[in-house]
């Protein structure tokens, strides 16, 4: 078992996300950064899918009450094990009443504690991702007991090693395909919003990232419609919203982007004032003398 000493900021169990129910209005939820997520877990030899805890700028405090093995990937913020000390993106062996606990915050936004074996929480609707009124809690608490597998790493044997990618936490271009709206803006509204910078905004969490500054609009309101995690709106007011895991199933401002997978996860890693700036993914593979194969963005 491991006892969480202190939560952090905002730290939850996520997995790879609860899916078939968005047609009931439930969000597919999943660990922001799913690449970094899945890395830990790949360090381990687990599912993909397992379960991990998600750490949100401040990370948490936890005590291990059985052996086992585990990994921390995606933002770097200096973990230690008994006050000493551990690599990230490594397989790291802890021993019973072993104390992880975290340090300052250098680069990137949310990291991930992956167990061997994945943690063994409450599955609902498919997945063992925290969501408010879909699960018991929305985040971890002091005191909370989460359950994993004993496991004793003595005999194993590790032949395979796997790279990190750390684009990830650095990477400041965001790639995008056109939304269903897109072609609804002006070739001057196109023109800027791929050609300036834009910054984070202090609204920003794990339903949608807020963009500044505002893009100048006079779109006519639609019917509400299907998003999707990555899905980037433009309000009557400028304002883009970026959708992002925990995001609602349907809205009624224009969709005028979608962001690929791995600028959703690059995306996550943001804080307030990060600057980035948009990138079509079609634009770009042109300019690469490479062609997109079957694609039906027009």
């Amino acid at each position: 078992m491991l006892k969480v000493l202190k939560s952090g900021f905002y730290s939850t169990v996520q997995d790879s996300g609860r899916f078939g129910y968005r047609c009931h209005g439930v969000p597919s939820s999943g660990a922001m950064d799913m690449y970094s997520c899945q890395f830990a877990n790949a360090l381990l030899g687990n599912k993909l899918n397992s379960a991990v805890i998600e750490m949100t700028m401040v990370g948490g405090k936890f005590q291990f009450l059985k052996t086992t093995a585990i990994a921390i990937s995606g933002a770097k913020i200096n973990p230690r094990i008994n006050d000493v000390p551990v690599k990230t993106n490594k397989r790291v062996v802890v021993n019973t009443n072993d104390v992880l606990s975290f340090g300052r915050l250098e680069q990137g936004f949310r990291a991930y504690v992956a167990i061997k074996g994945g943690f063994k929480t409450k599955m609902i609707l498919g997945s063992q991702s925290q969501y408010k009124t879909v699960t018991d809690a929305n985040m971890l608490k002091s005191g909370d007991i989460l359950n994993y597998n004993n496991y004793e790493s003595k005999n194993e044997k590790l032949n395979s090693v796997i790279k990190y990618n750390d684009a990830i936490l650095s990477n400041t271009i965001v790639e995008v395909y056109k939304g269903p709206e897109f072609n609804l803006l002006s070739t001057h509204q196109k023109e800027v919003l791929f050609s300036q910078s834009l910054f984070v905004t202090k609204n920003n969490n794990r339903m949608a990232y807020q963009l500044e500054p505002l893009l100048e609009n006079d779109l006519k309101p639609m019917l509400t419609s299907p998003v999707l995690p990555g899905t980037v709106q433009l309000t009557p007011s400028g304002q883009l919203i970026v959708l992002m895991r925990d995001c609602q199933t349907t809205g009624g401002y224009p969709r005028i982007l979608q962001l690929t997978e791995n600028a959703i996860n690059c995306m996550s890693q943001k804080t307030v004032g990060n600057c980035l700036k948009m990138r079509l993914k079609d634009m770009w593979c042109k300019k690469m003398n490479h062609k997109i194969v079957g694609s039906t963005i027009n």
